[in-house]
């Protein structure tokens, strides 16, 4: 396995954003190209995003979540953006541009440009459903100086994401979004990051899972998430599991700083979700 450190690069400056104390570092984990690893078999590639209420990147949901893929076979990257109180849209400019670096390297790193898969979870999910309604804004592309085309995630995998803002948002996560906005900004903003409002006929195809008794982000929000997908006739798996409550990570035992932590019913979902990339 090749794993290796890479800075993204953006242009804070140029965004309006202030850049000191912005960093994104995506870490790599991936295949060697070898004639006993069969040769070059351009591979699927998940950029992953932990969660942590746009306060910190869990590493619960980090670098085991990408053995996981990589152990099937899946080329994973972990995107490390920058939090707590940084000015809207630095983290989606961080994430759209992790999608355009694993593109752009895609012959390098034999991976298949068609097959670049976004996977948040809980505040991370929010950030790979950003990618998956953003990626054709203006906005974005200039941000990043480049055609949009090349930011399009060809698959999202959400895990108990924060979605939506209001009465059954996760207001800690929508808070820190939003740092140091205020009035009619802060109002536009509050549309443009209430993303079942914003999934259109270019949203990419989707997975979903979620708990039922998820008692910090509501189980609506993939319930909303999921009506805009099928009113735009976007194509999507979801498995809503009766409990096991919220940040279970991989649900198992390597995952788990609790005991709620560890759901054997709920694990299945990344073996789903593999499942479901290879079907792409």
């Amino acid at each position: 396995m090749i794993s290796e450190k890479i800075i993204i690069d953006v242009d804070y400056k140029k965004n309006g954003l202030e850049a000191d104390g912005l960093k994104a570092e995506l870490t790599s984990y991936l295949y060697e190209i070898s004639e006993e690893n069969g040769g070059r078999k351009k591979r699927p590639a998940v950029i992953i995003f932990p969660g942590g209420g746009y306060d910190y990147c869990s590493e619960r949901e980090a670098e085991p979540v990408a053995l996981k893929f990589i152990g099937a076979g899946i080329d994973a990257f972990v995107l490390r953006y920058s939090c707590y109180h940084k000015k809207f849209p630095t983290n989606l400019l961080e994430a759209c541009a992790a999608v355009k670096y694993v593109r752009d390297n895609a012959e390098k790193f034999d991976i298949d440009p068609e097959k670049i898969i976004v996977c948040g979870f809980s505040a991370g999910g929010h950030l790979a459903a950003s990618v998956s309604c953003h990626w054709d804004k203006d906005f974005v592309a200039k941000g990043l100086d480049c055609d949009n085309e090349v930011l399009k995630p060809n698959g999202c995998i959400l895990c108990y994401p924060v979605i939506t803002t209001g009465e059954l948002s996760h207001q800690g996560s929508i808070d820190n979004l939003l740092f140091g906005t205020e009035g009619e900004e802060k109002e536009r903003l509050y549309d443009l990051v209430t993303l079942d409002k914003q999934v259109s006929e270019n949203t990419p195809k989707t997975f979903l899972w979620h708990c039922a008794d998820d008692d910090c982000v509501p189980v609506e929000n993939s319930l909303l998430y999921m009506a805009g997908l099928s009113k735009n006739k976007i194509p999507f798996e979801s498995h809503i599991f009766e409990w096991g409550g919220h940040g279970l990570a991989l649900c198992n035992f390597n995952t788990a700083n609790c005991q709620w932590h560890y759901q054997p019913v709920a694990q299945q979902w990344a073996d789903l979700a593999i499942e479901w990339i290879f079907r792409l």
